[in-house]
């Protein structure tokens, strides 16, 4: 992969992985939008995954770094509870990767169409989760029960479109949590469950191999790592005026767009070969 081309997706991860408008389907369509654009297909994209989920976990690492260091030194429940919560979506994440065959977990994963679909669901849940009405509670007084509803929404967002920060943040909101108390939550749960990602494709890259230059791989993750934090902190101060449904704006326009540039492609194709 060039530089170019891992610039932009770093741009596009950093903004999409916090910001509740799902980087899994962004990257989908990016990729696919650059290969009509007459750019050779990525074949090397799992190893520039691996590198730009490194950026933006290294963003919100140090982003919480003291709710961390707590979590970790007095508040061993909430660490518990971030364990707990990521089971949901480590089950179903090995299951669609390591169970089903490739093609299968492809044309989940790698859907540009499924991506188009699932972009206004997640619009939905943030207008939802925006007109509910948030509670008085904090994250380390959750009971197991809603910890693992939030770690079945979270599990959701493995399907592209669908967004993890927005729909761990509503499930936390419904929950009973402040609103900055479920961001907050949401992006601690995030931490394994990036760090998973990032793992699962570097197995996939041991069997593939490596293609990139190391120079072009250090430039995405410093580009992912900058806008990531960025996009945190846009997406605090968001969360924290109640207006997550401001990102339903451009959702619902994108998948329209998306659904309907796939359908064109496939009909464009079915009456080129009939």
């Amino acid at each position: 992969m060039g530089l170019t081309e891992i610039i932009i997706l770093a741009i596009v991860q950093g903004l999409t992985e916090f910001l509740p408008v799902s980087s899994s389907g962004h990257l989908v369509v990016a990729n696919a939008v650059l290969e009509s654009l007459g750019r050779p297909p990525t074949e090397d994209l799992v190893e520039v995954n691996i590198v730009l989920h490194l950026g933006t976990l290294l963003a919100v690492l140090v982003y919480y770094r003291r709710e961390i260091v707590r979590m970790l030194t007095r508040q061993w429940n909430v660490a518990g509870y971030v364990i707990a919560g990521t089971i949901p979506a480590a089950i179903v994440g090995i299951f669609i990767k390591k169970v089903l065959n490739d093609s299968v977990s492809s044309t989940i994963l790698d859907n540009v169409l499924l991506a188009g679909c699932m972009f206004p669901v997640t619009a939905a849940v943030l207008v939802y989760a925006s007109r509910y009405r948030e509670g008085d509670s904090d994250y380390p007084q959750l009971s197991l029960a809603k910890v693992l509803a939030i770690g079945v929404a979270q599990a959701f967002a493995i399907l592209p479109g669908i967004s993890r920060s927005g729909s761990t943040i509503a499930a936390g909101i419904v929950c009973g949590l402040r609103r900055e108390a479920a961001a907050t939550f949401a992006f601690l749960l995030a931490i394994p469950a990036i760090a998973g990602a990032g793992a699962l494709e570097a197995l996939d890259m041991l069997d593939t191999g490596t293609s990139t230059q190391p120079l072009v791989l250090m430039v995405g993750f410093m580009v992912s790592f900058v806008v990531g934090w960025a996009s945190l902190v846009v997406l605090i101060h968001v969360v924290r005026h109640g207006r997550l449904s401001v990102f339903a704006w451009y959702l619902v326009p994108l998948g329209i767009i998306v659904v309907g540039w796939q359908l064109w492609g496939m009909f464009a194709t079915g009456s080129a070969t009939s």
